[in-house]
């Protein structure tokens, strides 16, 4: 057995506790989105579909919609909502991270919380305001990655031709 399959059926053993756990059955549909997710992190509905269907070719795209959100609401997958993309999903929950996002070519990376605990940031409430016992604080970092920082800018014009997004699209 390679270390490849030993991680996967690893993996595959530990969702099947989580989904039993969690009062839900283990199905092929649920395993395949979540492999498909853990392999390709950050991934879109679109491209989580497109994985789960070359290994379950029969099951259609709106199926794996409803088993995101599904995965989602049992906090088994992480939605991330980012600017101008659609949204994207993570196995890796149950820690305090945030989320670097490239705004040339629109790659995600994980950032480790610098405090740790959630949540990471303590409001100012405004005189008058009804206080709240916050939970969590969404961060999201904006900026350019390495690749396209090196990339020299041959204009202003953020559309499909700027190099950034043709990096992007390599």
């Amino acid at each position: 057995m390679t270390t490849g399959t030993h991680r996967s059926d690893a993996l595959e053993a530990q969702w099947s506790r989580a989904l039993h756990s969690l009062g839900r059955r283990v199905t092929r549909q649920r395993l395949a989105v979540l492999a498909a997710v853990e392999h390709s992190p950050h991934s879109t509905a679109d491209d989580a579909a497109a994985a789960v269907r070359a290994e379950l070719p029969h099951i259609t795209v709106q199926s794996v919609y409803v088993v995101l959100a599904d995965l989602t609401d049992a906090g088994l997958l992480r939605r991330i909502e980012t600017p101008h993309s659609p949204a994207r999903y993570e196995t890796r929950v149950g820690d305090n991270h945030h989320h670097a996002v490239c705004t040339g070519c629109g790659r995600i990376e994980d950032v480790d919380c610098a405090v740790g605990h959630a949540p990471c940031l303590t409001p100012s409430w405004a005189p008058g305001s009804g206080r709240m016992t916050i939970q969590i604080a969404e961060v999201m970092y904006q900026g350019l990655c390495d690749d396209c920082r090196d990339i020299p800018a041959q204009s202003t014009d953020h559309s499909t031709d700027s190099p950034q997004k043709e990096h992007h699209e390599r």
